[in-house]
């Protein structure tokens, strides 16, 4: 009897030294990441994703591409896992019809092919750093590509927008060391990629950045527009801290790089394609 008393004593203190040690575990995890002084997260800083969904947001295969002045190898589609959960979107028919529609003049129609603002959440994923600066009551988020740029605001639901743009509307909160973001008011002719993934003016946008470490933001967006899909869906991926000493956002005028699709029309007679010509 004493013998299966003490059995079941150098249980319990196991399972309570394990549950120390997690509880260790998560507060060292926990402390790992950088801290306003009102105790919150701090994600302030130059961050960046490394994945292939600005071209494809779904799994897919490297294949061709082409664009002016570029060329073989240097214009093609990198191979990539896609960041939506399920790997596939939930369209509705006729929304997929559009897609595909959309996919095979994706070069003329993507709109960041026009130097469009990207949207979110493409935004996040582009091939280019973000910077967030942070405050207790507004987050400002700058982008590099087409000096792209949205407010959030945290915990002031009065503020709403007042037209749609680009970048929408977003309004934040806390649930924890996760920061939820709520993004409306977005322009309908956005897309999530290059591949022709569009959405309508229905969407709304949940963000969820929560923090892994000082230098990992585990990233989730969860897309809902009933006039496209035929359910809620999600992407997700993680952004990394940019390390380098004297880590910045650079100028990128992109219209000077997309002329040919702005402007190609009114191109003088005789002027190759691809050159700027007489002004």
């Amino acid at each position: 009897m004493n013998t299966k008393l003490e059995k079941i004593k150098l249980f319990a203190a196991g399972v309570a030294l394990v549950g120390v040690l997690g509880a260790s575990q998560a507060l060292a995890q926990n402390d790992s990441v950088v801290r306003t002084p009102d105790g919150k997260p701090d994600l302030s800083g130059v961050w960046q994703a490394i994945t292939s969904a600005h071209w494809n947001i779904e799994p897919h295969a490297a294949e061709e591409g082409g664009a002016p002045g570029t060329f073989g190898a240097l214009s093609a589609v990198p191979a990539g896992l896609g960041i939506v959960q399920g790997g596939r979107i939930p369209y509705t028919e006729a929304a997929r019809r559009q897609r595909d529609e959309n996919r095979a003049n994706s070069l003329e129609r993507d709109p960041l092919a026009k130097c469009f603002m990207p949207g979110v959440p493409r935004a996040n994923y582009l091939p280019f750093p973000f910077q967030i600066v942070q405050s207790r009551d507004v987050i400002l988020i700058a982008y590099e590509f087409a000096e792209s740029n949205r407010i959030v605001y945290v915990d002031q639901p009065e503020l709403e927008s007042q037209v749609d743009s680009w970048m929408g509307h977003s309004e934040a909160r806390w649930e924890g060391d996760t920061l939820v973001v709520e993004v409306t008011g977005q322009m309908p002719d956005s897309w999530f990629d290059r591949a022709g993934n569009h959405h309508s003016f229905e969407m709304m946008v949940e963000e969820r950045w929560t923090p892994a470490g000082p230098n990992h933001i585990n990233y989730q967006a969860t897309i809902t527009d009933p006039n496209t899909f035929s359910e809620p869906w999600t992407v997700s991926f993680p952004l990394y801290r940019r390390m380098e000493e004297n880590i910045q956002l650079l100028e990128f005028k992109c219209a000077e790089f997309a002329e040919e699709y702005l402007y190609g029309e009114w191109r003088k007679p005789g002027t190759p394609r691809g050159t700027r010509g007489d002004r």
